[in-house]
């Protein structure tokens, strides 16, 4: 593990109970979520604290520093399944990731309707 990772870690752990818990969760909530998916090779489960935007069942997550980071891997191609914790309700979607011609990563998020 190098230092980012160490320190990618730390602030995971600090923030995603900060999303999850119903004290911080509402101040937090409105510019942090937890993104829930299944690893495509593990077949294990991930919850990672990230940043979004967006309203309605459109959301955007902008992976920060993208080549030290790999679950946005998860959803290249046709995407995947993935679930987002918004104002403390799971809303299911799918995602897709989209890498421009500078190397900046955007990973969409469609989220069902019907899962409000």
């Amino acid at each position: 593990m190098n230092l980012f990772q160490g320190v990618n870690a730390v602030v995971n752990a600090a923030v995603r109970p900060l999303v999850a818990s119903r004290r911080w969760g509402p101040l937090v909530g409105r510019w942090m979520t937890l993104v829930t998916y299944t690893g495509r090779r593990s077949g294990r489960t991930f919850s990672v604290p990230v940043g979004f935007a967006g309203q309605g069942d459109e959301v955007k997550i902008a992976v920060l520093f993208p080549e030290r980071k790999t679950w946005w891997r998860n959803f290249l191609g046709a995407g995947g399944p993935v679930s987002l914790r918004l104002h403390g309700v799971d809303r299911a979607g799918h995602a897709v990731t989209h890498r421009d011609d500078r190397g900046r990563v955007t990973v969409a998020v469609r989220l069902d309707p019907a899962a409000r």
